[in-house]
């Protein structure tokens, strides 16, 4: 998670109250811990150093921490520190974790089954005891099968639930190489993206934009070209899509490939999908219906060229191509018009002339 608040009447007040107990400074246990005061005064990053670029420590008591309702990057019940990111949650850290949501709803709806995003719930370690002992926040979690997984608590508690198939992390201001990244994979998460938005912070204006793909494999996370989970989803079109504005032509193309791709492995289709069977349905009758309208209105526009063509040459009046051509005005004149125009016209010519609708006449303004 690249941005955190400390947010939350409760969680200002575990704060406080843990300040207090310290005497204002934050409880550091093993000693890990700059003076954070100190830290803050010089413009040092203090997070850097102990592996939580771009973020401060606050120190929430183990008591206190079920309460919080702040966003953290990290939390110990050893050190009762939690590190949460320095600047402020901004729209641009935001968006990633909502769109990718957003973009895999339209996967599920071509592949005809759901997947499930929780978005920055809490991952959790619980010591021997069953008391929370770890704890962090991704900015999206994704399951493919969320039917068919362990139904969640307030947390995914690591050990205990299916872990999520995906994981994001938005790297705006911070950075989960250092540190985060060791415990997904400590933690054995399969998959984890990290995003570094196209719209960079100030504080970080040298990191390049762009999404990373790291897949676990026996000796850690390896990069890879593309999803495991999302089959062909490459790194680049997970990034285009995250960062567009509206959907793209190709980005849809993406998805429907991705989402069919999914249905074939689990045995699965669009119209599996109660919302996509309607749709499709309704626009399958629509097609019929306009389709039938359409006959109808070929039938008519053959039924009286043919009878015009028989009058004509009743009148040895030769006719060509044109009367093919306006077969639209044939099918909208009425028939007696039709029957007057064949009978007294002199050729084909004075009879498109006579069923032509007359000109609209200039306004004078008088």
């Amino acid at each position: 998670m690249a941005e955190a608040v400390e947010g939350g009447d409760r969680g200002r007040r575990a704060t406080v109250r843990g300040a207090r107990r310290t005497g204002g400074a934050l409880a550091d246990p093993r000693g890990e811990l700059s003076n954070p005061r100190v830290d803050a005064q010089s413009g040092h990053d203090e997070g850097a150093a102990h592996g939580f670029p771009g973020c401060r420590p606050i120190r929430i008591a183990r008591e206190e921490i079920a309460d919080y309702e702040g966003r953290i990057e990290y939390w110990d019940a050893d050190t009762e520190i939690a590190w949460t990111a320095r600047e402020p949650t901004s729209v641009y850290h935001e968006l990633p974790g909502q769109r990718l949501a957003r973009l895999t709803e339209r996967i599920a709806q071509a592949r005809g089954a759901q997947i499930e995003s929780y978005g920055s719930g809490d991952l959790l370690v619980r010591d021997a005891r069953g008391e929370r002992h770890r704890i962090m926040q991704a900015d999206q979690i994704l399951y493919l099968h969320p039917g068919t997984a362990r139904p969640l608590g307030h947390a995914v508690e690591v050990g205990h639930d299916d872990l999520p198939d995906v994981v994001l992390e938005v790297d705006l201001t911070t950075d989960v190489r250092p540190r985060k990244m060791g415990l997904y994979r400590e933690w054995g998460f399969p998959e984890l993206w990290v995003e570094v938005p196209d719209n960079r912070a100030p504080s970080r204006p040298n990191r390049r934009p762009g999404l990373t793909v790291r897949i676990l494999g026996p000796s850690g996370y390896e990069e890879a070209p593309e999803s495991r989970a999302f089959p062909t989803w490459t790194a680049s079109e997970i990034h285009a899509a995250i960062n567009e504005r509206a959907l793209s032509a190709s980005t849809v193309g993406v998805l429907r490939r991705v989402g069919r791709l999914l249905g074939e492995r689990g045995g699965t289709v669009t119209d599996d999908d109660l919302f996509m069977r309607i749709e499709r349905e309704r626009s399958r009758r629509e097609g019929i219906e306009e389709g039938v309208e359409r006959g109808i209105e070929r039938g008519v526009a053959k039924a009286r060229l043919e009878m015009l063509t028989e009058t004509l040459a009743a009148r040895d009046i030769a006719i060509s191509r044109k009367l093919a051509a306006r077969a639209d005005l044939v099918t909208a004149i009425p028939m007696r018009d039709l029957i007057g125009a064949a009978l007294a016209c002199r050729d084909e010519a004075d009879f498109l002339r006579r069923i032509e609708p007359p000109p609209e006449t200039p306004w004078s303004g008088t």
